[in-house]
């Protein structure tokens, strides 16, 4: 078994550009942690080095149980690594296609707080996606963390930024065409991308590069319907298409705004509701009541 300083690596969680995650044991804790490892080919390169290590910090500073935990730090190898949270259940990627609708809002939801506690932190996320959104198991209801800050940045710095960085198919027309600076409202569409895929089992643009966001550019009415068999409610559908909106401006202004209102109108919409025929039943036992009610009195004078 390979061992990092004192960790003992067992599984690979998953692995990107510049670095793997992996399952590891700590002997000396007796617990599992996650352990991140920056790649080879990039060890040797100061400034991947520096942002790597920022991430850890900026982990390690936010102090939230919505948010994966940072505990140490350390070099093996001339490669950095750092230790966190090991979070049992996987991912939000795993749920996609598999979620009635109660769930999927539930879950994007607590995806909408994660991120806004983010945001109240003064970081903007940049890459918020399903893979990077862990499910805690052990937790009663199942909380969602927040993970994998490499892209992220001071949201004092976001208007300055130059470079575009994320995953296409979740990230905002501003933020993947660089036309002015861009806010934690961009983190607010990529959640709505979420909501969307946890609700239909698919992403509402494709999955393609920053050619899929053309379309957005002008008009959101290429936004893809949600099939009425699914049973997501009306007021949520609109929701989706606010925060999928080209304009930043049209979106809920704030993750918790956005979270509230997947709750609150999926709550409104499982309402029950007298139907047609049920409100003439009411009617007409209403009036079935008065009738009974004159003829007892005019029988008892």
């Amino acid at each position: 078994m390979q061992k990092l300083g004192r960790y003992l690596l067992e599984d690979r969680l998953g692995a990107g550009s510049f670095a793997t995650v992996w399952k590891a044991y700590d002997p000396e804790l007796d617990t599992d942690v996650a352990v991140k490892v920056l790649a080879d080919n990039w060890a040797s390169n100061a400034d991947v080095r520096q942002r790597f290590l920022a991430e850890a910090r900026l982990l390690r500073r936010i102090s939230s149980p919505r948010v994966v935990r940072v505990h140490d730090v350390g070099v093996q190898d001339d490669r950095p690594y750092f230790v966190m949270d090991y979070v049992r259940g996987g991912t939000l990627a795993e749920k996609i296609g598999h979620c009635r609708p109660a769930e999927a809002l539930q879950l994007a939801a607590e995806a909408g707080y994660a991120v806004q506690v983010l945001h109240e932190a003064g970081v903007i996320h940049r890459d918020i996606k399903p893979s990077n959104l862990l499910l805690h198991a052990d937790r009663t209801p199942i909380a969602v963390l927040v993970a994998d800050l490499g892209s992220a940045k001071q949201l004092a710095d976001a208007s300055g930024l130059t470079v575009t960085t994320g995953t296409p198919a979740y990230m905002a027309p501003e933020q993947a065409f660089q036309t002015g600076g861009f806010d934690g409202r961009a983190d607010v569409y990529a959640l709505g991308v979420v909501a969307f895929e946890l609700l239909t089992g698919h992403k509402p643009f494709g999955t393609g590069g920053r050619a899929v966001l053309v379309p957005q550019r002008t008009s959101t009415s290429s936004l893809p319907t949600i099939p009425r068999e699914l049973g997501v409610p009306d007021g949520i559908a609109t929701l989706l298409r606010a925060a999928l909106s080209v304009e930043p401006e049209e979106r809920p202004q704030t993750a918790q705004a956005f979270a509230d209102a997947l709750l609150s109108r999926g709550e409104d919409d499982r309402a029950p509701r007298p139907s047609g025929p049920t409100r003439l039943v009411v009617w007409l036992a209403a009036v079935a009541v008065f009738l009974m009610t004159t003829v007892l009195t005019w029988l008892l004078r």
